[in-house]
């Protein structure tokens, strides 16, 4: 019988023997161990990419081994063969592929990829600004429909914007609709009519009866310029029936501006143009009296006075929103 101690020598002897047998290859080559590769698919900002493509390739072979990545963004190769040069592809929606560098595994080795940042792809960081002129038109069409001087006049026919957008017809319609139903413009109609009550202007008589007559015919007067001067016309011609406010350069160039602004206009287009809807406007409400004014103010000459009056108001009103109603109109939420 043998010893303990000679029992644990023979042991000793056959595991010497046999282990490095075990680690050779059928052709009698030692056989090396394969390993693990591991790495997380973040981007530039630290946040893991989940649905990547992780691809790991080797130089020798045409099949490479392809995972998609969770919502950790981890993915993990094992049996990974050691001593050949592998590469690692990752590709993600909406990033650029990334790519390391050709590195071999050594046998039993752990790899842990580091550096993976996806950034995205310079086509999908492209901003496309449009501009939408009728988008545009109606923010501003806003704040014009709340301009009034000092918070109470309205005020809507003046833009001071530096860009202003083309109205389309319905806003053209939507402005003079709103501007002739304004309960101040209704007050306006009333002490107009009572002026010329007082001056006894429109030759209806006196007493109540007569001034009814003189508020019907001021209403209808204003009320026929502003729609056809301000919307009609303006809607046909493909022109803007808003003062455009300078505000800057000298005071002979505002005053100018101010002065032209009723003989001339801008086009939808943003061309400028001879303000045919402004002085078609006056002169269609001045031919227009001759239906509902008393006789005694009827007539072509009558027609053409009135047309002048209406023409050289504009001149004035276009003055004071030059130089004085600019600075009193509350727009925007404050006064300027």
């Amino acid at each position: 019988m043998l010893s303990p101690t000679r029992i644990h020598l023979a042991i000793a002897i056959a595991v010497t023997l046999i282990v490095p047998t075990c680690l050779l290859g059928e052709n009698g080559k030692p056989e090396l161990k394969s390993g693990i590769i591991v790495g997380t698919a973040i981007d530039v900002n630290g946040d893991p990419v989940p649905n990547a493509k992780v691809e790991l390739k080797t130089l020798d072979s045409n099949d490479p081994r392809v995972v998609t990545t969770p919502e950790s963004g981890a993915f993990e190769f094992r049996d990974v063969p050691s001593g050949v040069p592998y590469e690692i592809i990752i590709r993600a929606q909406d990033f650029s592929d990334w790519a390391s560098s050709s590195t071999p595994l050594e046998p039993g080795q752990f790899k842990i990829v580091t550096g993976i940042k996806l950034e995205i792809r310079p086509e999908v960081t492209r901003i496309d600004v449009t501009y939408d002129p009728v988008q545009v038109a109606t923010e501003q069409l806003k704040i014009e429909e709340h301009q009034r001087v000092f918070g109470i006049v309205p005020n809507f026919y003046v833009s001071y914007e530096k860009h202003p957008a083309p109205l389309t017809a319905k806003m053209k319609f939507q402005l003079a609709l709103k501007t002739s139903t304004d309960p101040v413009t209704a007050v306006g109609v009333l002490f107009v009519a009572s002026a010329r009550q007082a001056g006894d202007s429109l030759k209806y008589g006196q007493g109540w009866d007569a001034y009814g007559k003189r508020v019907g015919a001021t209403a209808a007067h204003g009320f026929s310029d502003i729609m056809i001067g301000g919307a009609i016309l303006p809607s046909l011609l493909h022109q803007d029936p808003r003062y455009f406010y300078q505000g800057t350069g000298s005071t002979g160039s505002r005053f100018r501006h101010a002065v032209f602004s009723p003989f001339v206009t801008r086009s939808d287009s943003g061309k400028s143009m001879p303000n045919y809807s402004s002085l078609g406007g006056d002169l269609a409400s001045a031919g227009l009296s001759n239906l509902y004014f008393p006789r005694a103010d009827r007539g072509v000459g009558l027609v053409f006075g009135n047309f002048a009056i209406s023409t050289a108001g504009r001149i004035g009103t276009s003055l004071a929103q030059e130089f004085i109603l600019g600075r009193f109109t509350k727009r925007a939420g404050h006064i300027e």
